[in-house]
């Protein structure tokens, strides 16, 4: 889905409340999976994910930040978290929230620059150098490649 890139400030807000709602849905996930994962070999990712925990808040206040900056009231709906008794299948889900959370922030750095909006454009390339060694911890447990962000 290739979103337009000459947006209004109106459409932005809307565009980072789906973003926000995004965060939401990963500090929940990296809680609730940080906790309940079991494993002995998955000991180490348990601790990369509570922290992340902790990462994702701090995205999600940047991005309310940036929506409030729009004159845009921030969304209180997380997106919905999908669980697993399989950790497998929660780090699954984790990476590809993570490959769609980038993706997303990819285009919207596109559209802010677009609308001179350079600042905006700067908070997100900060959270997208997070957002991107947490696809990597998540593909190492999994054992995988690094999926490709198209």
């Amino acid at each position: 889905m290739k979103e337009e890139t000459k947006i209004s400030r109106e459409r932005m807000v809307e565009l980072l409340n789906e973003d926000l709602a995004r965060e939401y849905q990963a500090i929940i996930a990296y809680v609730i999976y940080s906790q309940t994962i079991k494993g002995a070999e998955y000991n180490h990712i348990a601790q990369e994910l509570e922290k992340h925990a902790g990462e994702e808040l701090q995205h999600a206040i940047n991005i309310a930040k940036q929506i409030d900056y729009f004159n845009g009231e921030p969304t209180n709906k997380p997106k919905e978290v999908k669980v697993s008794d399989d950790p497998k299948k929660m780090l699954q889900f984790d990476l590809e929230n993570e490959r769609q959370t980038l993706m997303n922030y990819r285009q919207r750095i596109q559209q802010a620059d677009a609308m001179g909006e350079f600042a905006l454009g700067e908070v997100l390339r900060e959270i997208i150098a997070q957002e991107q060694e947490h696809l990597q911890d998540l593909a190492d447990a999994l054992g995988i490649d690094t999926p490709k962000i198209e």
